[in-house]
């Protein structure tokens, strides 16, 4: 039978409210507690206040003396950026584990226009700022995860660099058949009854899912599909991770029902990034969810890297507030349309040499096809030997699969060559096919 919800307020016939969130936390989670001279932080700024508790570097030896940039707008235009003195000092100084100020504020505040209003749920939300969306998940899955014992479920094929961190961690993974519109429900709930009916209650179970234009497969998960696999979270005590670096890609996002949305017992841990609208080399990702476990991960980033670079997040509320919502808006559909017109040339191109040779699905949006090439029983001699002899590199399928093996699948990005080469590429990898 499904676990006991027994640490939850009932808010209606089909939601809970988790109240206590200490079975959910691995022991070393549980033990983790605020540093304490972080705790002082809040207070070194109130008026009158003399701080003799921090360790502050004293900031008039800070060589640096000034930052600006250049912006482009939405519509093309540049538009140059400096820094206050004051926000310079900001930048360069330790600061809230969580994230700069006025950072986090504008965080919050678009995420209450892409997932709707974080108060009012029925438990309390919190947002803490990492250094992208993997810093985030990892965190997560040592906050969340007992390596050898509790369970993850994870999409078949899943994103690699969670791979990256899932197998030597020792997590006990558990694959989920995906289609072209994302995790199949009726598989997900074939897993849990096999994992968890008849047995220990007490093994915690995360779902690790990357929802809109899934890396490596592209597929975006199904409306329909989220209602019923966040029901199966509540019926099963799942805690979903949102894994979704390609939200903002998508051309027509707020017609889908992320999970954060969805989510009245306070059951998901959303990770954004900025690396694929703003640029991957600051380093910007955040995490959304309830506060009990954003405040846990807190706790660990105090006891790694403190914080985020604050420069890197000082550039970054500077362009969301040069930008507005309004930009902001723009910005992320130029970054869609030009990623589906990729899409596109990419399709082209494997339309015209491909046909016969493999099989693959156009997504709505992303950065990747996923072929399955046919007569190929394994892809990875043919893809990680031959195509670079050809001057072709692509990704061989068994990279994105939980528990190895052979593949048939290779994952193909479109994000950066150009129309000409896309064309050569796919007339490459025909040959090679052909070849065996």
């Amino acid at each position: 039978m499904a676990p006991q919800y027994d640490n939850r307020t009932m808010l209606s016939a089909d939601a809970f409210a988790i109240s206590d969130y200490t079975r959910y936390l691995t022991p070393v989670s549980q033990r983790r507690e605020q540093n304490p001279i972080r705790r002082l932080l809040p207070f070194v700024n109130l008026p009158g206040m003399i701080s003799l508790g921090g360790g502050q570097p004293n900031p008039s030896l800070f060589p640096i003396t000034g930052l600006s940039f250049g912006v482009k707008t939405p519509d093309g235009d540049e538009v140059d950026i400096s820094l206050s003195k004051a926000e310079l000092n900001e930048a360069l100084r330790y600061s809230s584990t969580s994230g700069i100020p006025k950072l986090c504020s504008a965080l919050v505040d678009l995420q209450g226009r892409e997932h709707g209003l974080l108060d009012g749920r029925g438990y309390d939300t919190a947002l803490t700022v990492t250094v992208g969306s993997q810093d985030g998940f990892s965190r997560s899955i040592e906050m969340l995860v007992e390596p050898g014992k509790d369970l993850v479920f994870v999409e078949v094929p899943t994103y690699s660099g969670a791979l990256s961190f899932l197998q030597p961690y020792g997590a006990k993974m558990v694959p989920v058949p995906i289609d072209k519109d994302g995790l199949i429900p009726s598989e997900l709930k074939k897993a849990l009854h096999k994992e968890l009916d008849g047995g220990s209650s007490d093994v915690r179970r995360v779902l690790y899912m990357v929802p809109t234009a899934q890396n490596p497969s592209g597929a975006t998960l199904d409306q329909s599909r989220r209602r019923e696999i966040y029901q199966l979270a509540q019926e099963y005590d799942l805690i979903i991770l949102e894994d979704d670096p390609y939200w903002f890609l998508h051309p027509d996002r707020k017609s889908y029902d992320s999970f954060l949305s969805l989510d009245t017992d306070g059951r998901v841990l959303r990770f954004d990034s900025m690396s694929k609208v703003i640029s991957s080399g600051l380093r910007v990702g955040f995490v959304t969810g309830p506060a009990p476990l954003v405040e846990k991960l807190n706790f660990h980033i105090e006891g790694t890297n403190l914080h985020n670079s604050g420069v890197s997040q000082i550039i970054l509320q500077k362009i969301l507030e040069a930008w507005g919502e309004e930009g902001f808006n723009a910005h992320c559909q130029n970054v869609a349309n030009f990623y589906c017109q990729r899409r596109d040339s990419l399709a082209a191109a494997a339309d015209k040499y491909l046909k016969g040779l493999a099989e693959w699905h156009v997504p709505d949006c992303g950065m990747f096809l996923w072929f399955r090439l046919l007569g190929v029983d394994d892809s990875k001699t043919l893809i990680e030997e031959k195509a670079p002899k050809s001057n072709i590199l692509m990704v061989p399928g068994e990279a994105f699969s939980p528990l190895g093996g052979r593949s048939d699948f290779v994952r193909a990005s479109f994000s950066t060559a150009s129309d000409e080469d896309f064309d050569l590429a796919m007339q490459r990898l025909a040959t090679l096919i052909r070849d065996g």
